[in-house]
């Protein structure tokens, strides 16, 4: 599927700000599925650290709601992918808590970082185009990042298993923005880069 294009070529605003909501939506529910899934584990191996869990699940579940909310205003709908996402987050979710403690803090670490660098993408790319949405990511920004600290925190160390899964976490999160957006995601990138080069 192609964006439909202005004349000077680049994609349509709109159809970006759709798909903004769509993979942010997507996103969400995945992250919800990871927390989820490791917060079963952690009940029998690791229960200290599911306090810590439920909170920040609890927020991916408001801050799912808050974006499935902004959707029919903008004529956007949930991602088509989205059994993708919650396959994913929940296998991630048994298999990183599986391997341990820190594997845990580890695997949010890498979600986290991800996320906030193509929420950065987003705000630079709505700040103009849609003020409403872009408070709306603003605040969630926050509470990501809140949790990205926890995560980098909580960590024993960051030896062999912290290098290797980092960025294959990050790419598979990368991966699964790019689809769900249809590339747009690369594009806004680029755009935003165009700009703070002007």
């Amino acid at each position: 599927m192609i964006n439909p294009s202005s004349r000077s070529g680049r994609p349509d605003p709109e159809v970006t700000i759709r798909r903004i909501l769509k993979v942010n939506h997507a996103g969400e529910f995945g992250a919800i599925r990871i927390y989820g899934a490791q917060i079963l584990v952690a009940r029998r191996l690791f229960p200290d650290i599911v306090p810590a869990l439920e909170e920040m699940r609890r927020d991916e579940i408001d801050h799912c709601r808050l974006f499935r909310a902004a959707m029919p205003a903008r004529i956007a709908k949930p991602c088509r992918v989205m059994e993708f996402w919650s396959l994913g987050g929940s296998v991630l979710g048994f298999l990183t808590a599986l391997a341990g403690r820190n594997m845990i803090w580890i695997c949010t670490e890498a979600v986290e970082s991800t996320v906030h660098r193509h929420l950065e993408d987003q705000l630079a790319f709505l700040a103009k185009r849609d003020p409403e949405l872009h408070a709306l990511i603003a605040s969630i920004q926050e509470q990501e990042l809140a949790h990205l600290r926890t995560a980098e925190s909580s960590q024993k160390g960051r030896g062999l298993s912290h290098a290797l899964l980092l960025p294959v976490v990050g790419a598979l999160t990368d991966l699964m923005i790019w689809l769900s957006t249809w590339g747009d995601s690369s594009w806004m990138r680029a755009e935003m880069a165009r700009v703070r080069r002007g």
